[in-house]
């Protein structure tokens, strides 16, 4: 049986946030307990590591490993506060990214390798496994054009997002051998096209494999 939790995952302004949201509006409005979470962060000791890692000027220039951990860290946390919980009461579980973005970020673009990152998040999840992962997929270029129009006049890009361009063709590309590897549970969702049509092409693959 698949377990009533869904992760959103892919590169930067692929949408995923909107998107988890629209869905999150969808599943309470049918009358379903829904609860709505994000990596890093999520908990109060999540949310601190979040602003380490993406825009605290402590946090620029940390090591591949310092990030890895941080990451696991919150994801901890998560786990053990908020996921598991909602999970046992019976409830949905949208989260703004999981153990995949690990996988991706720190164990493919960063160079850390598979085998650790995948001891670490076994280790940390606690057999707590999305029973489906949306990867919205979109071109590097449209990604990134995306970037530049939602940052304000002068504000700069925060860590994550600061990235170079050859790191976020290794994500895109760590994500779409991702899908081809798993594809019971990760489904990739071409995030080009207004939001609508990304929302119905989410909304397919959701009821579909939930029979909704």
């Amino acid at each position: 049986m698949r377990t009533k939790f869904i992760t959103f995952e892919g590169a930067e302004a692929c949408g995923k946030s909107t998107q988890l949201e629209r869905l999150h509006a969808r599943l309470v409005g049918a009358g379903h307990s829904v609860t709505v979470t994000r990596e890093p962060g999520g908990t109060q000791l999540g949310e601190a590591v979040r602003n380490l890692l993406k825009h605290a000027p402590e946090g620029r220039g940390m090591c591949s490993e310092a990030e890895l951990l941080l990451f696991s860290a919150s994801r901890a946390e998560l786990v053990h506060k908020v996921i598991g919980p909602a999970l046992q009461k019976g409830g949905w579980v949208l989260s703004d990214r999981f153990y995949d973005s690990t996988t991706i970020y720190q164990g493919l673009a960063r160079g850390l390798g598979e085998e650790p990152v995948k001891w670490l998040n076994a280790f940390v999840v606690r057999n707590i496994h999305p029973g489906l992962t949306l990867i919205l997929d979109l071109s590097v270029d449209e990604a990134q054009r995306r970037l530049r129009q939602r940052s304000l006049p002068g504000e700069p890009f925060d860590r994550m997002e600061a990235q170079t361009l050859d790191f976020f063709i290794s994500v895109r590309s760590g994500y779409c051998q991702l899908a081809k590897k798993e594809p019971n549970r990760v489904r990739l969702i071409d995030a080009s096209g207004t939001l609508d049509e990304v929302t119905a092409r989410i909304w397919k693959e959701v009821s579909d494999v939930f029979q909704l």
